[in-house]
This record gives structure tokens, sequence and C-alpha cells, in this order.
């Protein structure tokens, strides 16, 4: 069932929410972007309805949350382990369509990906229900429809979107009716919005050749990229992460466990035991991150990684282009996808 809202109802709808729920949504945050005259969407709590940015596309995503930056998962002491706690009230996510299908992709990896489940994952996932923000235009940079993450028919508690007079609601879940009905100007039924074209439109090859490896087309990215890693920390299918252990006394038997988020474009990433490092060249880092999400990924589960939010193109401080290297990749595979064409 679907209602239109005015500021001041959904402003009660948000009130009534944040009683049950921690809510959680992308906010303009005035003058803390690259310089001080520009501003930054990003995730954060939020309490009233005037704190959530609609209009815009967030600058980073809202992984957070699931994959905080760092994560303390247990203290040590020399004869005891104790998990750390996390609150165990419910938390709601206001996301975009895009986001919603990276959420697939998260619990792919952490859940779906081998014997065991990732059990500080899965705890902080099962306290998590979402809200849909709907798409009423495609931003700059983004390529969903691209990767068939445009819309989402399915996952979200409701969905909300700007109208001239208010906010439209869809309601999903039959148990938050009777809240949006009492705070609505209007039954209105309807579908969440969402485009079905962008501006900019990649096409992903079904086959790359294994020359693809050697192609000289990463060149250009050792001497572009400065291994910064900012495209990975926006990316909402991002999920690499490294371990640290500190330390509170000088033996080193009594401290924390902390999973970092990690980057597989900075320095370090791919040190191993013994002074090896693996990919030492920005080109090499670059020939991974972009084959993971568009080869390997869909080799191991059937679909692609990236989802198209094209966050990392607005990210880049060297204003490199995610989907120009998806053409060229696409382009150096010509002659392979036109075996599969012709077959």
């Amino acid at each position: 069932m679907g209602y239109v809202l005015s500021n001041d109802g959904f402003e009660q709808v948000v009130q009534a929410l944040s009683d049950k729920y921690r809510l959680f949504a992308p906010v303009r945050k005035k003058g803390m972007g690259r310089f001080t005259d520009i501003d930054v969407i990003m995730y954060d709590e939020v309490n009233h309805a005037d704190e959530i940015e609609l209009a815009q596309k967030s600058d980073y995503s809202f992984k957070e949350f699931l994959t905080p930056l760092s994560e303390t998962l247990f203290y040590f002491t020399e004869s005891q382990c104790r998990e750390a706690e996390l609150p165990d009230k419910p938390v709601l996510i206001f996301l975009r369509s895009c986001d919603m299908h990276a959420v697939r992709r998260l619990d792919q990896i952490y859940l779906d990906n081998g014997p065991e489940k990732d059990w500080f994952y899965l705890r902080r996932r099962n306290l998590v229900k979402f809200a849909l923000i709907g798409c009423t235009e495609s931003f700059e940079n983004c390529f969903c429809a691209s990767m068939g993450a445009n819309k989402t028919e399915d996952g979200y508690e409701f969905s909300v979107e700007l109208s001239d007079d208010g906010v439209r609601c869809d309601v999903a879940e039959a148990s938050l009716e009777k809240l949006f009905q009492a705070n609505a100007l209007r039954p209105e039924t309807f579908s969440p919005a969402f485009v079905t074209e962008n501006k900019v439109k990649v096409e992903i090859p079904k086959k790359v050749p294994a020359s693809i490896l050697k192609d000289p087309l990463w060149d250009e990215y050792t001497t572009r990229c400065i291994n910064c890693g900012r495209c990975n920390f926006v990316c909402p299918t991002c999920t690499c992460y490294t371990m640290q252990d500190v330390f509170y006394t000088d033996n080193g038997k009594v401290g924390e466990r902390r999973r970092v988020g990690g980057s597989c474009m900075v320095d370090g990433y791919t040190n191993v035991a013994g002074g090896g490092q693996y990919r030492r060249t920005n080109g090499e880092r670059m020939r991974f991150k972009v084959l993971h999400k568009i080869v390997d990924y869909r080799k191991r589960f059937g679909y692609d990684m990236c989802v198209g939010c094209g966050r990392c193109d607005d990210v880049c401080p060297e204003y490199i282009s995610y989907t120009n290297i998806i053409k060229k990749v696409f382009d150096a595979s010509a002659d392979e996808n036109k075996e599969v064409s012709d077959k």
C-alpha cells in the first residue's frame, strides 16, 4: 500500500521508527568535503526526517554499519577471551536500489562463501532492515542499469521518495501500515521510482582472454593512480579487511583484536611473510580490482560484483574512470566475445 505524507507527517513516522530502530541514513555534512566549501554526503545515525538526504546520491555507501572501518572483535587477557558487545537494538538503513543489490554481494561474501558463516558480520546483519530510497533520476557517473541494479522489488520495509506535495512511501511491511496511514495525507498506490537508463553505459565482456593480464592498458594506471584506496572505501561491495592486535601491556598478553577495512589499491595489502609483495605497481592493483568486480566474482557466483553506483568515479582525485576501464577491457576482449556470440 502506498501513501503520500507531508514533511511533518514523515517526521512523525521517523520519530515513531526511532523508538524501535537505530536509524542510519545518508546525511549532508556541510563543508566536510575535499575542500571547506564542499559538502559530503555520508551515512550517519539520524533522529529526524530533515537530517536524511533524499535528493542526492551519497558519496559513501551504507556498508559501514555492516562492515565498520574498524571493529573490535574480541578482548583478551592472559587467561580469558571475551567477545566485544554489540547493541541489540534493531537497525533500519535508508539506501538506494544499487546499494540494496550490494547487500546481496556482501551476504554472498560473508555468509555463503565457504563452509562457515562470518559470525561477526552475521550478528550485525541479523539486526538490519532496509528502507528503499527511490531514484527519480540518474546521477552523475551512475551505470546501475547496465549492471541490472537499477530496480529493487523486495527486501525493504518501505520506500521513500520526494514528491511535489511531500513524501511518497510504498509500505511493504504490513506491521507498518497503521503508522503510515495515521500520518498520511492520502493513500496512493504506486511503485518505488527507478531509472531505466543512465547517461553512462557499459557492456561487460562475457569472456575475457588470459592475455588481458599482460595487456598494456594497465600501464596507464601505474602512473595515474596514486593508490589512495578511496575507490575501495566508498564502494558498497568491497569487502577486504586486515586484522590488528592492539596490546594494552608490554608483554602482549592483554589487549583486543580488531578487524580493519583493507584496500587492494594501497601499499602493504599484498605483503607476505619474508618480505614478498604481489602486485607492486598501481596498474597491477587496478587490474586485480577491475577483473575481480567483473570477471572473477561472476565465475564463482554467477553474477557481477559491481552494482554500477559510480562512487569510484565520483571520488577519485585523479579522475580515473572505472567505466572507461571496463570499456577498454571489453574492447581488448572483442575477439573472445565474438566467438561466444557466434556460438
